[in-house]
């Protein structure tokens, strides 16, 4: 990543600058007007500062976008039926401008809240300093060398330190926190702005989130989508929004399978959905019946197949949906996605994830985000295995609050506090 301030008599003057010298890619992280400086400074206009930010192409590549109009109506259900509404939230934005923008705006209004934070902080550790000084007891007075210390920390340091703190307030685990801070270093380089610090944090932490693929299409007919996850996560609901995108906004010949069979009201669920969307619907018992329903809709763009929901601890029906898994890699492309709850503890979802990595590769899918004030468990999840978080949801309504994971909106909340993120 590279982060560069550059100067001009106007904003667009200092943008085009930019452009010049690292590229169109260019990312603005923060604009300030600067003052002069020298004697003729009264005399001499105000310059206006642009630092601008380049991620390298090593660094992270976007994956490819999916089919469709990018003026393509959203999808909502109506009166039991599919109709026009705003735009698919499955698909990137297409507009680069629009992106770029979106993430100025971000980073903007992070800055502010953070550094807001920073001079309160600060106001309140010199207040203390100056009751300590009034009259502090001898006894508990620090050795000459304690406060030589303290002295020594500089303001770039508490921020830092203010940064670390709120990503262990949004319940990112200490050990990520850390490997964060110590790639951000700042030793032996004194009076770093706050947006050159922040820049750099976020940008890390954007990096470590990465891009997933999503669902990609199969080169034949059909593609396998295998949902899998721990009890009232919330997979048969999703399942729903996903394919009402597909079957609405990409006009692609969806049929949904449920091996959820323990659970009567999930197959009526999304029986409900197949319904509404017009398109097949199989209850499968068995590996047998699986192969059959495959073949039966070879014909199909997507087989989407709900399993189901149970502990990471029972043993038999995790082998059960191993072996189903199985059967579907056999009978064609597939992918597997492992639903999760954002609201569930972290030790929980480390054993949840470890367990389900014996059935298979996954990606991620994050639901109930509504339910939680903090993410800090999605970069956890992230680092601790390696896999890309694709989707996450934040309501129950069918087709809406489904999104395509946007690693700049979970940093900037992950950064923010909670009455921040609620304002």
């Amino acid at each position: 990543m590279i982060i560069k301030k550059f100067l001009g008599k106007t904003e667009e003057e200092a943008v085009e600058a930019a452009k010049k010298e690292l590229g169109s890619g260019v990312v603005i992280m923060n604009v300030k007007t600067v003052k002069r400086k020298g004697l003729m400074a009264l005399f001499r206009p105000k310059m206006i500062e642009v630092t601008v930010a380049l991620e390298e192409e090593s660094d992270a590549k976007r994956p490819p976008r999916r089919e469709g109009s990018p003026t393509a109506a959203r999808t909502v259900l109506q009166g039991g039926r599919p109709v026009s509404g705003g735009g698919s939230a499955l698909r990137p934005a297409e507009d680069p401008l629009e992106d770029r923008a979106s993430i100025e705006r971000k980073l903007d209004n992070l800055q502010n809240l953070l550094v807001s934070r920073f001079q309160q902080s600060e106001l309140e550790r010199r207040e203390q300093m100056a009751g300590e000084e009034d009259g502090p007891d001898p006894e508990e007075c620090p050795e000459e060398e304690d406060m030589e210390e303290k002295e020594e920390v500089t303001e770039q340091q508490r921020f830092m330190k203010l940064l670390y703190n709120t990503m262990l307030e949004s319940e990112v685990d200490e050990k990520y926190a850390n490997q964060i801070v110590d790639e951000v270093d700042v030793s032996g380089q004194s009076n770093l702005p706050f947006d050159y610090i922040l820049g750099n944090v976020y940008q890390k932490m954007i990096l470590k989130f990465g891009r997933a693929d999503g669902i990609t299409a199969a080169e034949g007919h059909p593609k396998i989508v295998v949902f899998m996850g721990p009890t009232g996560v919330g997979k048969t609901t999703t399942i729903a929004k996903i394919a009402s995108d597909y079957v609405v906004e990409e006009k692609k010949k969806v049929a949904l399978l449920t091996a959820d069979t323990y659970r009567i009201a999930a197959v009526d669920q999304l029986r409900t959905y197949a319904n509404i969307l017009e398109v097949p619907f199989r209850v499968i018992y068995s590996e047998e019946e699986a192969r059959e329903a495959i073949q039966e809709f070879a014909e199909y763009d997507y087989i989407f197949v709900d399993t189901a929901g149970h502990s990471h601890q029972n043993e038999e029906q995790l082998n059960h949906m191993k072996r189903l898994v199985e059967v579907v890699r056999e009978a064609g492309e597939s992918q597997v996605f492992l639903v999760l709850s954002a609201t569930t503890k972290y030790r929980d979802l480390t054993r949840i994830v470890s367990r389900y990595s014996q059935i298979a590769d996954y990606q991620l899918i994050f639901t109930k985000l509504d339910e939680t004030d903090v993410l800090g468990n999605l970069l956890n999840l992230k680092l601790y295995t390696d896999t890309p978080i694709a989707f996450v949801t934040y309501g129950q309504n069918v087709p809406n609050d489904i999104e395509q994971f946007n690693p700049q909106k979970a940093v900037k909340q992950i950064l923010s506090k909670k009455q921040e993120r609620n304002a």
